[in-house]
């Protein structure tokens, strides 16, 4: 097991790091949701989904 370890340390500290990120992406996603901040970055008068996405307000 420790062989396996020291054999690809650098190989799992990347794949933690990466996951890492990962997980803050979809941490800020999420807050930024219940913040009622839209993901797109455009206005919502000529979207599709304006009556779904923002129905709460």
């Amino acid at each position: 097991m420790l062989e396996f370890l020291a054999a690809n340390i650098g190989t799992i500290l990347i794949g933690l790091l990466v996951a890492g990120i990962i997980a803050l992406i979809i941490l800020s996603m999420v807050l930024d949701k219940k913040k009622g901040k839209s993901s797109c970055g455009c206005g919502c008068a000529n979207c599709a989904m304006k009556g779904s996405c923002h129905s709460g307000k």
